[in-house]
C-alpha cells in the first residue's frame, strides 16, 4: 500500500515538474513573441517616419519645382483694356508669386505677375542703364510708378522725366527699349503712353498711382532692394 502510494507521489510530482517545465516553456516563448512583435512594431514606425519625412521633402521639392517652372510663365490672364483717359488698365488676373528664374510677361514693359523677392529701389531712383523686370515689378506692388522710354525718345523728355521721378518717393526710371512708345508709365495693373514730359498725363498718372488704390501692397519699402 505504501509502496503504491509513494508511486502515486512520485507520479503526481513528475507531472506537476513536466506542467512545470511546460509553463516555463510557454512564458519564454510568450517573451520571445513579444520582444520581436516590439521590434517590428518599433521598425514599422521608424520606416512610416522614413517615408513621411521623405515625403513630405518630396512635396516641398515639387512645390519648389513648380515655382520654378511656372516662373517661364507670368502667371498673368486676361488684356489690356483701353480707357477714355489712355490710360491701359489690365483685365484678368496679376499673380504675385515671388520666383527666383527670369518671367516671360504678356505686356512690356510688365504691369504685374510672378516677380522675383527683391524689389528695385524706388525712392525716387533713376537707372540708366536696363534694369530686371522681375524686380521692377516687385516695386510696383509696392506701389511705385515706373518711366521707362526708348532711344527715340527725346534727350529733353528723357531730362524732365527724370527730375521728376527724383523728387518723388516710390517712383523709379530706366530705359526699355522692348516697348510700343518712346515713352511709357506703368504703375500695377495700369499703363500709359505719353507724348512727352509735359504731356498732362504724366502728372495725373502720378498723382493717381504713386501708391494709389491699386497698390497690392501700400507703405511696403521702397529701399533696401536692389540698385539694378
Amino acid at each position: 500500500m505504501g509502496s503504491g502510494n509513494n508511486s502515486s507521489n512520485a507520479a503526481r510530482k513528475a507531472r506537476i515538474e513536466e506542467m512545470r517545465r511546460a509553463e516555463r516553456a510557454r512564458e519564454r516563448r510568450n517573451r520571445v513573441l513579444t520582444v520581436a512583435a516590439s521590434v517590428v512594431v518599433v521598425a514599422g514606425l521608424v520606416v512610416g517616419g522614413v517615408v513621411l519625412v521623405n515625403s513630405q521633402s518630396d512635396k516641398s521639392d515639387t512645390k519648389i519645382e513648380t515655382a520654378s517652372g511656372d516662373a517661364k510663365n507670368s502667371g498673368d490672364s486676361g488684356h489690356f483694356t483701353l480707357g477714355p483717359d489712355r490710360v491701359k488698365t489690365w483685365s484678368g488676373k496679376l499673380s504675385r508669386t515671388h520666383v527666383t528664374t527670369r518671367v516671360s510677361y504678356p505686356m512690356h514693359p510688365p504691369v504685374g505677375g510672378n516677380h522675383s523677392p527683391v524689389w528695385l529701389n524706388c525712392n525716387g531712383d533713376v537707372y540708366t542703364t536696363p534694369v530686371q523686370d522681375e524686380n521692377a515689378v516687385h516695386a510696383l506692388e509696392h506701389g511705385a510708378v515706373w518711366v521707362t522710354y526708348t532711344g527715340k525718345a527725346s534727350k529733353a523728355d528723357v531730362d524732365a522725366l527724370a527730375a521728376k521721378v527724383k523728387k518723388t518717393p516710390y517712383s523709379l526710371m530706366s530705359p526699355y527699349e522692348n516697348q510700343d512708345a518712346p515713352l511709357v508709365l506703368s504703375a500695377w495693373g495700369h499703363q500709359v503712353n505719353v507724348k512727352s514730359a509735359s504731356d498732362p498725363a504724366v502728372n495725373k498718372f502720378f498723382s493717381t498711382y504713386v501708391q494709389g488704390r491699386q497698390t497690392p501692397e501700400p507703405g511696403a519699402s521702397c529701399t533696401g532692394g536692389v540698385m539694378k
